[in-house]
């Protein structure tokens, strides 16, 4: 039996670029050892590639009004037809590597429900990789290079064991939202949040929106405004990888996070909102957002 199930719900092929990277990605999961990938949805190149890649393809999954597949959709076919105690849905750009399977088997050890995250490296991929052996610390000595961290918001991918997750709103995927959803969620039972970050290199390849209707990020679609509806509001999607109950750092060691400015700030933000949560939503947003207190301090001193 594997260890994970690694599942996605790829964008269309169509676009060179996103194809060379869907590739890329697919590819780099397929080499770890105990693992095993399945892809979702019907988008056009998708059976090809996942022949191509020798990994299972389910093309029925549930869609938003949009035709976007659907979370919920999503994690219930993996626990159906996936054969491991670990489910780890990821974007269909990320680049795994060895360290991300040491980090699984390290968080398995720890706790028996949890969700493991991380911020993602942001790096350059124009053409298709090379995995001939030696290819991860090539890769990782380049991106390191380009030091291209992205800030600590929401996570590219998500690993919990099967029995974590049971009741998922509809989130459409690609869309903003619900992978702070995610994190929520998991403070709100209690499990242990684990930002692997310290010990783990997630490889996000770079790309446009022009595969998203009229070009735009996917946090200014309509998927959006429903998403953050059905997460229970601006409150819940304000939850980040700063509210990491724990990271995993080199060797496996499980540690609480250092505080920060940044972590000091969301502890700030989370107290008003405890004691101002009587307010319209609107009203409350307002007052407890950090990007908006400076605002406020800047037009005071002009």
């Amino acid at each position: 039996m594997p260890l994970i199930t690694l599942f996605s719900a790829p964008k269309p092929f169509t676009n060179p670029h996103i194809a060379i990277i869907q590739r890329n990605a697919i590819k780099s999961w397929t080499l770890l050892p105990d693992v095993e990938v399945i892809l979702f949805g019907e988008e056009e190149g998708l059976p090809e590639a996942a022949r191509e890649l020798d990994v299972k393809h389910i093309a029925q999954v549930s869609r938003s009004v949009t035709g976007v597949p659907l979370i919920s959709s999503m994690v219930q076919l993996a626990r159906e037809n996936g054969s491991s105690d670990l489910l780890c849905i990821i974007n269909s750009d990320m680049i795994l590597m060895p360290d991300f399977l040491e980090a699984a088997k390290q968080a398995v050890k720890l706790n028996d429900k949890f969700v493991l995250l991380s911020q993602r490296w942001d790096y350059d991929i124009p053409a298709v990789l090379d995995f001939a052996e030696g290819w991860a610390s090539r890769l990782s000595e380049s991106v390191r290079k380009q030091n291209q961290l992205h800030r600590p918001a929401g996570s590219d991918f998500f690993l919990f064991p099967r029995d974590c997750y049971q009741d998922i709103p509809n989130f459409t995927i690609g869309r903003a939202g619900w992978d702070n959803w995610m994190i929520y969620q998991a403070r709100m039972q209690n499990w242990p949040v684990i930002d692997c970050t310290p010990s783990v290199m997630i490889i996000h390849q770079n790309h446009d929106y022009s595969h998203l209707p009229g070009g735009k990020p996917h946090y200014n679609h309509p998927d959006t405004d429903v998403n953050i509806r059905l997460a229970g509001g601006q409150a819940h999607i304000r939850y980040t990888i700063l509210d990491a109950t724990h990271q995993l750092a080199q060797g496996g060691k499980l540690v609480r996070p250092k505080m920060t400015s940044l972590r000091f700030t969301r502890r700030f933000e989370l107290f008003l909102r405890s004691i101002f949560s009587f307010l319209p939503e609107k009203t409350l947003e307002n007052i407890v957002r950090p990007k908006r207190w400076k605002k406020r301090f800047k037009k005071l001193f002009k």
